[in-house]
This record gives structure tokens, C-alpha cells and sequence, in this order.
């Protein structure tokens, strides 16, 4: 699960990962995983709380695509459902020690991102209003 979170500006927030994590170092959508019996939803609306300490109403969610890995790619399998969301509540800070910062779409796609992160940032870009 991924979130692009925008603000009134039309930039969107992106999430550094920690340098010791896989990727880490690189930019993604924030997000997370989704466990076992959870609804992708309420595990995006969890994961936010936990990684930015803000709160997000699953009715204020707008899917966007997704991003998966090749049938002969990562095992195990990844698939990154995005979603959009214009509404929150509370002060965003990273809470997992990566940086955040707000850029715009030639910014974000300029970050250096995991794969799936591009694929998905083509996707946002691809269906939003520029």
C-alpha cells in the first residue's frame, strides 16, 4: 500500500528511506504492508499513522494504480496498490527516521526511486491534474 498525500499546492509528499533499509536512501510513496485478514485500506490508514503521525479518513482515499513485480522478479512477489489523498489530520513528521519533503511532478520523478515507485509516480501523473 502507497499513498501520494497533496497538498492544496498540487505537490505531493515523498518519503526517504532509511539508508539501512532495502532501497534505502531512495524515495518512495509512503506506505506500508498489509497483514494477514487487514484491508488494504485500513492498513494505508494505519501505516500513515505510524510512519508520518497523521490520521486519514478511508473515505478520503482514491485509488490510483498499482505496481508489481515481473512473474520472474522479487520473490516474494510485491504488488503496491496507490492510492490519493488530499485530507488529513495532524502535523506530519517522519517517524521511522527518513526525511520527507514535498515536490512537485518534475521533482518527483527526478528522485532517485525504487522501481515500483516509478512505475507508480507514472501512474499518479499520468491521471491527475497538472
Amino acid at each position: 500500500m502507497a499513498l501520494a498525500l497533496r497538498a492544496s499546492n498540487g505537490r505531493v509528499l515523498m518519503h526517504r528511506r532509511p539508508f539501512e533499509k532495502a532501497h534505502g536512501g531512495l524515495w518512495e510513496f509512503p506506505g506500508g504492508k498489509v497483514e494477514a485478514g487487514e484491508h488494504p485500506v485500513i492498513a494505508l490508514v494505519r501505516e500513515i499513522s505510524e510512519e508520518l503521525a497523521v490520521g486519514i479518513d478511508p473515505s478520503h482515499l482514491e485509488p490510483v494504480g498499482f505496481a508489481q513485480t515481473t512473474v520472474d522478479g522479487a520473490a516474494p512477489p510485491i504488488v503496491i496498490l496507490l492510492y490519493a489523498c488530499t485530507a488529513w489530520t495532524g502535523e506530519l513528521t517522519s517517524q521511522e527516521g527518513g526525511a520527507i519533503g514535498w515536490f512537485d511532478e518534475a521533482e518527483v520523478k527526478a528522485l532517485d526511486k525504487p522501481p515500483l515507485d516509478i512505475m507508480l509516480a507514472d501512474q499518479l501523473f499520468a491521471k491527475s491534474p497538472r
